[in-house]
């Protein structure tokens, strides 16, 4: 059993790491709005019901098949249409994978992209790109969605403004600078034993000793504001931390015990679902952005045993795909029930998709040229599908969306005007997002 203190291990991937048809700057029918109308909103706060206050962003990391989850393709030769059928969702013409039967049952709360495109197919590469909407560059790191969110809206309050569930893959910030980093819950949620990092004292250093600390610190800055004269007092990480470790009410956003046992029964019992409720009771509290990163998609082989049965031999229906079937559909169910899910934007995706043929180990390769995303809540309209690929899901086939264009509707509906500029360390302007176009829908 893991301890409280260590984090558990990331599944790894094959690397060994744990427009076409859309609205330019006229129309965005998503809404009935033109872009400039709806900045002209934005800045009079009459948009407010357009508007998400909030993020939770489910990181399938590894590249989750789109053919055996949201783009089957039953008439296909069997070598392509791969193990699973299609099953009815609740919107008449959209089926989904049969190991998504929560999920079919919500359609009307999502939207589906089947026509998203990519040329990265290494995974590192792909995931900067899928989480910033640039695609990487030697001479400078984009931050991610997460950091941008936070370092425009941090309120100041005791919580973090951007959560990992439990941990990030490597630097998310960019050039925004670590004070834009996640806060990274470790462990896994689902144990007994849950206990979120860095929300305790170290250990033989008690309140008392931290409170002298600050006072140190307090009288030490202050000593340096005189010297220089007109310098604005800052909120530094230590006060933060001092404020987080300190609050009771913290500590409360991040208790599962506090939920009745039916509603973590609901999400399910495994690592993936509560932490899916964890980023649920985190949002409640004004959390602008929180990230869960589900491990384990780079499906190379024994694809049905990963996506459908599970490693643990017990029974089958307890693998990626069910897993995300439970905690997906739950979460958006609660949200809607609680009157959050208007106000809060959940995106469902992975870094690429996997190639139209099965391979001789029964799993599928990496494949970027065309793969699905699935977004629901925050103005978005569900009951839809955004594109399409061709008849083996091998390219787009109608309306390519690119991270580019996706980062614009992402920032768009979380009230972010994408043209605005943020600045390097050195000053430089960089636009929050170059050459995207909000999607149709």
């Amino acid at each position: 059993m893991m301890s409280m203190t260590s984090k558990p291990s990331l599944a790894r991937r094959c690397d060994g790491v744990t427009r076409r048809d859309m609205l330019r700057l006229g129309g965005l029918s998503a809404f009935g709005l033109g872009l400039a109308d709806l900045f002209r909103l934005r800045a009079t706060g009459a948009d407010q019901k357009i508007r998400a206050k909030s993020c939770i962003l489910l990181w399938l990391d590894g590249g989750p098949s789109h053919l055996e989850t949201l783009d089957l393709k039953p008439d296909a030769p069997a070598e392509v249409r791969g193990p699973f059928q299609p099953i009815a969702t609740n919107v008449a013409g959209i089926e989904i994978s049969e190991l998504l039967p929560q999920t079919a049952r919500l359609c009307d709360k999502v939207a589906i992209i089947r026509s998203m495109t990519s040329p990265l197919g290494e995974h590192g590469l792909a995931n900067r790109y899928l989480l910033s909407g640039y695609k990487p560059s030697p001479v400078l790191q984009y931050p991610n969605y997460g950091s941008v969110v936070t370092h425009l809206r941090n309120g100041g309050s005791v919580l973090p403004p951007y959560v990992s569930i439990p941990e990030s893959r490597g630097s998310a910030s960019g050039f925004l600078g670590s004070a834009h980093e996640p806060f990274e819950t470790g462990g896994d949620p689902s144990k007994p034993e849950f206990r979120v990092k860095d929300l305790e004292f170290f250990p033989g250093v008690g309140e008392a000793r931290i409170q002298r600390r600050r006072e140190y610190l307090a009288e030490f800055d202050g000593v340096q504001s005189r010297l220089e004269a007109g310098a604005a007092p800052t909120d530094s990480a230590f006060d933060r931390a001092y404020r987080l470790v300190t609050s009771a009410d913290a500590k409360s956003a991040f208790d599962l015990n506090a939920e009745p046992p039916e509603v973590r029964a609901r999400y399910g019992p495994r690592m993936f679902g509560q932490s899916c409720l964890l980023a649920r009771r985190l949002v409640e509290r004004g959390v602008p952005f929180v990230d869960v990163q589900y491990t384990g998609w780079d499906t190379h082989e024994q694809l049905v045993r990963q996506l459908r049965d599970g490693y643990t031999g017990a029974k089958v229906g307890v693998g990626l795909v069910p897993t995300l079937d439970l905690g997906y559909a739950a979460l958006i169910q609660d949200l809607s029930e609680r009157g959050l899910l208007d106000e809060t934007l959940v995106i469902a995706m992975g870094e690429f998709g996997r190639t139209p043929k099965l391979n001789t180990r029964g799993g599928r390769d990496h494949w970027p040229r065309v793969f699905s995303v699935m977004l629901a809540g925050g103005g978005v309209r569900g009951g839809q599908v955004i594109g399409s690929s061709d008849r083996v899901g091998e390219s787009p086939h109608d309306n390519p969306v690119t991270p580019a264009d996706l980062a614009c509707t992402i920032y768009t509906l979380l009230g972010i005007d994408p043209t605005q500029n943020l600045h390097t360390a050195d000053g430089r302007p960089v636009q929050i997002n170059q050459g995207g176009m909000m999607i149709r829908m």
